[in-house]
């Protein structure tokens, strides 16, 4: 890149979608995710990778149909935890959904951003039990290695054969997949990196059931955002990588592009360990309109947070109206599907809003009744709906007030191209 005049703002560069790889408890792979969407699939069912002797009720969303040999070939698969098993098989079909050999970036620029909760707490779940029953002595050392959180995202690179890359964790709980996308449009649209895999992965373990069951919020078999008879969350797993690159480099090697990320907001309250604040997230969601340069009106569609708490539907429905008025787009909630993937939610939300764009179509909110009067929007309740969708806003709130929010937009050949606030 040649240098900015002084007192010039730099180039940026428009960032396009151009890959994504899914492991879900509704689907493994782009096409089968976008095939459970539009037929409104509940990945709920009785949890098995656990104990759940004692708990009066234990469905999940687990992901039962993973092969990780069928996606990791370079890492010995005994030396990465659950999370991570997720991690490298979403990235590897990514890059291969993107038409990318990783020989062709082994060599350049480029960043990795895995955004997490739990890290490797289902091995951690297993070193406890063992501490526990047999004593520290009797833990198993392969399984400490697989702990740190921090491969997530350096599994990646040594599994891909990256060397030219930054590679990070983002342990913003379950807005983390937003924040890694966020971090990977900043890398590419200013020219830091030439490409980004950017999302988010997590495994269900005993710790966070637990945690959420001892708050009340867990339900007793699915997950019914915004309706008025919700019960709390399902918890859930999996992993969502996107291929982050250049508009100018996607055309020109002919990449299908999914969509264009317009642009994203963060913003940290710290109101309450786990409350989220309605005025915090309205105004993220403006931080992130003005970022990218669209207006409210010009929003088709919110992939919400929506876990499926009386708390948090009320409050994001409210904040949603703070910023759209009495005629708020509709808005949906994957978790309804999915359940709670904890740090991969956004990442997979995000995937979701692109192939709805690129598909035409709307996912529904499944296990829907009646909408909570205090909630007051469409939620696309229990059947997908096809939809010319031009603007889509990803929604990805967490404990600690930490909210971050993507937009993405449709990308039409000749689109004049929208400026960045800063």
């Amino acid at each position: 890149m040649s240098p900015a005049l002084p007192g010039s703002a730099p180039e940026r560069h428009r960032v396009v979608l151009t890959g994504f790889g899914v492991v879900s408890s509704i689907g493994i792979g782009a096409a089968e995710f976008t095939e459970s969407l539009k037929a409104g699939r509940s990945g709920a069912k009785p949890i098995s990778i656990f104990d759940v002797e004692g708990f009066a009720h234990s469905n999940g969303c687990e992901v039962s149909s993973f092969d990780p040999g069928q996606w990791v070939h370079n890492t010995p698969i005994s030396s990465l935890g659950r999370a991570s098993r997720f991690a490298v098989g979403a990235a590897r079909m990514a890059l291969q959904d993107a038409g990318l050999e990783p020989a062709q970036l082994a060599g350049r620029r480029g960043l990795i951003s895995l955004g997490t909760t739990d890290g490797e707490s289902y091995e951690l779940d297993q070193l406890v039990a063992v501490e526990l029953a047999d004593g520290p002595e009797r833990m198993d050392p392969e399984v400490v290695r697989r702990v740190s959180p921090v491969r997530l995202s350096t599994a990646i690179a040594q599994e891909l054969g990256l060397t030219n890359v930054e590679a990070q964790t983002i342990a913003t709980a379950c807005s983390a997949g937003n924040y890694a996308i966020g971090y990977g449009f900043d890398a590419v649209s200013s020219g830091e990196a030439e490409f980004a895999l950017c999302g988010g992965a997590d495994a269900m373990c005993r710790k966070t059931f637990t945690g959420f069951y001892r708050l009340g919020t867990i339900a007793p078999e699915c997950c019914q955002p915004f309706d008025v008879n919700r019960k709390g969350i399902l918890t859930g797993e999996g992993a969502g990588v996107l291929v982050l690159e250049r508009l100018d480099s996607a055309l020109a090697r002919g990449a299908t592009i999914y969509a264009e990320v317009l642009g994203y907001g963060l913003n940290c309250d710290a109101y309450h360990q786990v409350a989220p604040n309605g005025a915090s997230v309205a105004s993220c969601m403006d931080i992130a309109l003005k970022n990218a340069g669209v207006k409210p009106e010009e929003v088709d569609l919110i992939s919400a947070h929506g876990t499926g708490t009386k708390a948090n539907d009320i409050t994001e429905a409210r904040a949603i109206r703070d910023i759209f008025g009495t005629a708020p787009p509709r808005t949906i909630s994957l978790k309804s599907m999915l359940g709670h993937t904890m740090g991969a939610a956004s990442a997979l939300g995000a995937i979701a809003s692109g192939l709805a764009i690129a598909h035409g179509f709307i996912p529904p909110t499944i296990n829907h009744t009646e909408t909570d009067p205090e909630c007051e929007i469409d939620c696309v309740p229990n059947h997908a709906v096809e939809a010319d969708l031009r603007v889509v806003q990803n929604n990805g709130l967490a404990f600690g007030g930490n909210n971050a929010i993507v937009i993405l937009g449709k990308y039409e050949e000749g689109q004049e191209s929208r400026e960045n606030a800063a």
